[in-house]
């Protein structure tokens, strides 16, 4: 990268849906303070973007600069991606708008920040453009948004404090959404996932669908167990196929439709890292529920709901039912009591009479696409504050939300993000 660029981040899809949510909030959170980044807002039509920054700037403090960008083209997107430290893209469907953006990125060494949850793009992008991030030392960070930073930042509390208490790494870690309190998805949202029936093939989808599809490890370190199965549990026959079941801690649990990315994303950041995460590390993620007969209905309603989604006709119906069109979604008044929980148990690979196991939680009260704001904004500015240290510890290259650190859960915590660790078991070895 260039030691200086006209600005430290720009938001591309700014008058979108979730990326109004997110100009509204960076423009909060650096308003009147005197070292602020130097941000803008980059989208397809002037007078929305116009309109856009004369609202931030009636919130308070100094509109950012708006920067139009007709079309979604490699040649367009290089020459913003060039003028600036990091993009924060909120461009979707990903797969469908935005390889361009990251290929920018990867050859302009721009740092590159979105919230996706669509693991085949995921996939391709990595194959695709690895190499090049690295030549160029781009630092690419996709899915820190709901999906996927509170999963990776509850797998890695867990982790790190298992290594801090018994100087081990974790062989089993079971997470739940413990509570889902939500407006409901956007339009953009709903529109992302009906579009990658359309865009990939049933075998593509399958072999994402795969928790260690993102898992580098497995190729490069023959000691690491390539897709390691559950240690210290088993499920019964009849809880597979109702996939319905109980974990300590954690109560009766079933299906969760987001674990897929959030599997995959987690497995990255511990298959990077096996030393530390433990050579033998599984996370699974479930959802909560108050009895096994919900538990049964929510998973046989996904399974089915997924096997019609590869039919193009029903794909057609639930457009046609959708309640927001893509750029819309709930509104802030109606998110006003929304909350999520993801709550998770890990347990140490050192064997003792007592159990050792860390149990983490991630809290947060309002809108889940707030949340998703919250979550890349603070990312972007964690990486703008500690580069050398991100860089020095895990390289560039497609990262993961959990590479920033220590002192990324900080600073969520202090924007009303909560994450807690404890110990569970004896006093510790070390």
């Amino acid at each position: 990268m260039a030691s200086f660029r006209q600005y430290d981040i720009i938001l591309l899809g700014a008058t979108g849906y979730t990326g109004k949510l997110t100009a509204q909030y960076l423009q909060s959170i650096t308003s009147g303070v005197s070292d602020a980044p130097r941000w803008a807002i980059a989208g397809r039509s002037q007078s929305k973007l116009g309109d856009l920054a004369a609202k931030l700037k009636s919130s308070g403090g100094t509109a950012p600069s708006t920067i139009v960008i007709p079309e979604l083209t490699l040649p367009e997107v290089t020459k913003i991606a060039k003028t600036t430290k990091i993009i924060l893209n909120t461009i979707g469907p990903y797969h469908k708008y935005s390889t361009p953006v990251v290929q920018a990125c990867a050859e302009s060494g721009t740092h590159y920040f979105d919230v996706t949850g669509e693991t085949p793009w995921v996939r391709e992008i990595i194959q695709k453009f690895e190499d090049t991030a690295r030549r160029n030392k781009a630092v690419l960070i996709p899915e820190i948004g709901i999906e996927s930073a509170p999963s990776d930042l509850v797998a890695f509390s867990a982790v790190k404090l298992i290594r801090e208490v018994w100087d081990c790494g974790v062989m089993d870690m079971v997470s739940a959404v413990y509570e889902l309190k939500s407006s409901g998805a956007s339009g953009g949202t709903l529109a992302t996932g009906l579009g990658l029936f359309d865009h990939y093939s049933a075998k593509e989808l399958k072999e994402s669908a795969n928790p260690f599809c993102l898992s580098p490890v497995a190729q490069r370190d023959h000691r690491h167990t390539k897709n390691p199965a559950p240690t210290t549990y088993r499920k019964t026959v009849g809880q597979r196929v109702t996939g319905v079941w109980k974990y300590p801690l954690l109560g009766t649990l079933t299906t969760s439709i987001t674990a897929g990315p959030n599997q995959a994303i987690v497995h990255r950041s511990a298959g990077k890292y096996p030393y530390y995460y433990g050579f033998n590390f599984n996370y699974a993620e479930y959802m909560a529920v108050n009895s096994e007969a919900t538990g049964l209905l929510i998973s046989w309603a996904l399974m089915l709901l997924t096997v019609l989604l590869a039919f193009p006709p029903t794909r057609a119906i639930i457009k046609g039912f959708m309640k927001y069109k893509p750029g819309e979604g709930p509104t802030a008044e109606s998110t006003k009591d929304n909350r999520f929980e993801l709550r998770a148990v890990a347990v140490a690979e050192q064997l003792s009479r007592v159990p050792r196991k860390a149990f983490v939680n991630f809290v947060f009260e309002g809108g889940m696409y707030e949340l998703t704001a919250r979550l890349m904004v603070i990312g972007a500015l964690t990486l703008l504050q500690n580069q050398d240290k991100v860089v020095k510890t895990h390289g560039f290259g497609f990262l993961t939300p959990s590479a920033l650190g220590q002192e990324y859960i900080d600073s969520l915590d202090r924007a009303g993000v909560k994450i807690k660790a404890k110990q569970l078991g004896d006093i510790g070895s070390k």
